[in-house]
């Protein structure tokens, strides 16, 4: 039976794919959680994303956005000082911008989630052509969230990561189609078709 090809380099890759990537979240801790990974992973590996989760989740009060927003510089030097932490004060300091932002959104929208998943109407994304690849890097929707996010003030969230970010919550079900993932996520929760040449930028 086939599968997604990344998904075998190594045993973390495997469990993420297996168990979370393209699971439609509705969860804000666990969406943010998300975005956090895909915004500190620019500029370095998913792997290293991978390994060093449990230590973010350390730093970050497992991710809960209302904690994290109540930082302060001293919270930046323990997090900067925590051992296995990546050393970028200006990521902490996003993270920690980001997480306020999200309290923003909330007090607009609701939620989080509901604020992500109002641009795919709550139905995950199934793009003509992608489950076949190739699978692009960004496209018009990514653009558009992006864009309106920056305005809200987020940082670290171009196209591309926001892209990767729709795939890991679910928004966007990029699975091989004979991946046992597709299938499995396509029978357990709604999904709407569209044609990829049809998100415009």
């Amino acid at each position: 039976m086939g599968y997604c090809s990344w998904a075998g380099m190594n045993d973390a890759n495997r469990i993420y794919h297996d168990t979370e990537w393209g699971i439609p979240v509705h969860d804000d801790r666990h969406m943010f959680e998300h975005l956090t990974l895909e915004c500190l992973q620019c500029g370095l590996s998913w792997d290293l994303m991978l390994k060093k989760r449990d230590i973010f989740r350390v730093c970050f009060d497992n991710f809960d956005y209302d904690s994290i927003a109540a930082y302060g510089d001293t919270d930046v030097e323990r997090i900067l000082h925590t051992e296995g932490m990546i050393r970028s004060p200006r990521k902490v300091r996003a993270v920690i911008h980001n997480a306020r932002c999200c309290q923003e959104v909330r007090r607009e929208f609701g939620s989080l989630c509901d604020y992500i998943w109002g641009y795919a109407g709550g139905k995950t994304i199934l793009y003509q052509g992608h489950a076949a690849g190739p699978i692009p890097v960004s496209n018009g929707l990514s653009d558009r969230i992006s864009k309106d996010m920056k305005k809200r003030g987020f940082q670290y969230v171009g196209p591309v990561t926001i892209y990767s970010h729709l795939q890991a919550c679910g928004i966007i079900n990029d699975h091989d189609k004979d991946c046992p993932c597709w299938q499995k996520l396509v029978r357990a929760y709604p999904t709407v078709t569209k044609r990829r040449e049809h998100e415009v930028r």
